[in-house]
């Protein structure tokens, strides 16, 4: 491809990394300094033989990134998305020359500035006047160039006041303003960008996308990598979708991308609207879920996509084994780009209209009121826990979710007009089914 400033060829990264072996009796002193001096042989061995240093007793070989191909074009703005550990930063250390990948190989034919980690660059020591020279000359500007762009950059990181004062004392908010704003005035071909624009305020996000909005417009290559899903389809004309160090999705059809990041690969053509026999993914006394849908006041399971003329119900079935007063059951709602808009805890009613939850079966309703939903596709999560503090679901383990299709244009609810979104749970009304 002529015009391609991005080529990878079957990317890889492996990391090896060492477990402690434990095995649970008690450990001699003497065995203590047997084993340190073991590890000093090894450590040595390994350092001779040009190997790097790993603590542990047992190695594993994690790769980061496996088989990772694309092109990108002059003048494209790409996000890079997918869930933490994916394989997103590991792959833009790999384009800024920060770390070598293990295998394949990457071209990249026009310069780079990398905006990475929160002050990339930095000496804590220096002054901000003195940083903003230091990561220019590191990012290939010349003192001139600096000095000519010298009130541009301190005027959009709105640091003037501390200009003379060590980095070491700014904010982790401040850090990041100062570099982004060297990084853009760089001018470079290419911009990379990691999730480091989420520690800047809301003022700041804006400012920082608007900003390169303009780099793609003057003709640059943008590469962002992002958990905001909104910022990403407003600023992005192609996503890739990174899962376990492959590329799963790439797409100039971003919010199809998205949609498969966020509600999985069978969204496109999923109509089923419930989730069953999924007990023995989870292990907890208090509630054991079974079946989660949209239905009809009648427990009717609805057919998407739905009309939002009408109510609807969000019916949730489990088992409690342990009673337990403080258990808190309900679901949350979410946009199509993964934003929250609402939860709905039993605890934020009425202590009236939560029923109380004994031993035993149980099918729980709660109402959405017509005409409260926009116009659009949401996924509904089950969530819960003991009092918010004790989760009903494991870490990594993602909870049962439905999805659910809209039709009938916009929500005249007086809730969206009172309240933003997943400010507060609105409040609605839930009944004991059985």
């Amino acid at each position: 491809m002529s015009d391609a400033v991005i080529k990878a060829e079957k990317l890889g990264k492996k990391y090896v990394i060492g477990h402690q072996a434990h095995n649970g009796r008690y450990t001699a002193l003497r065995d203590v300094f047997m084993q340190s001096a073991r590890d000093m042989v090894h450590k040595t061995r390994d350092l001779l033989q040009g190997k790097p240093i790993i603590q542990g007793d047992n190695i594993e070989e994690v790769w980061a990134l496996r088989d990772v191909s694309f092109e990108v074009r002059r003048a494209e703005v790409v996000g890079i998305i997918g869930r933490n550990g994916a394989g997103k930063s590991t792959l833009l250390k790999i384009l800024s020359r920060i770390t070598e990948p293990t295998s394949g190989r990457i071209r990249i034919r026009a310069r780079v500035a990398s905006l990475l980690e929160v002050g990339t660059g930095f000496h804590p020591e220096l002054t901000g006047r003195e940083n903003i020279y230091l990561n220019g000359a590191i990012l290939g500007m010349t003192r001139i160039e600096v000095k000519n762009k010298f009130d541009q950059i301190v005027a959009f990181a709105e640091v003037d006041k501390f200009l003379d004062t060590p980095v070491k004392r700014y904010s982790s908010g401040m850090y990041v303003r100062l570099a982004f704003a060297v990084a853009v005035h760089v001018e470079p071909e290419i911009l990379l960008v990691d999730e480091v624009l989420a520690v800047g305020d809301a003022a700041f996000q804006k400012k920082c996308l608007g900003k390169m909005g303009d780099v793609a417009k003057e003709g640059r290559t943008v590469l962002f990598v992002s958990h905001n899903m909104n910022a990403v389809e407003r600023l992005c004309g192609r996503a890739i979708l990174l899962e376990g160090g492959e590329i799963k999705e790439d797409s100039c059809h971003v919010r199809h991308v998205i949609r498969q990041h966020l509600f999985g690969r069978d969204t496109q053509t999923r109509d089923d609207s419930e989730w069953v026999n999924v007990q023995n993914e989870f292990s907890n006394p208090w509630f054991m879920p079974s079946r989660l849908c949209v239905c009809d006041s009648k427990g009717n399971k609805l057919s998407m996509p739905v009309h939002n003329t009408s109510d609807m119900w969000v019916q949730i079935e489990g088992t409690i084994d342990l009673q337990e007063p403080l258990l808190t059951v309900g679901y949350a709602v979410f946009s199509e780009t993964g934003t929250l808009l609402y939860w709905s805890y039993p605890t934020d009613q009425p202590e009236s209209s939560w029923p109380q939850l004994t031993k035993g079966h149980h099918v729980l309703r709660g109402r959405v009121p017509a005409r409260f939903l926009n116009e659009g596709s949401y996924r509904i999560e089950l969530i819960g826990g003991l009092h918010y503090c004790q989760w009903l679901f494991e870490p990594g383990v993602r909870a049962p979710s439905v999805y659910l299709r809209v039709q009938g244009g916009l929500s005249d609810s007086p809730y969206w007009m009172a309240k933003r979104p997943g400010e507060t749970a609105p409040v609605l009304e839930w009944v004991l089914a059985t």
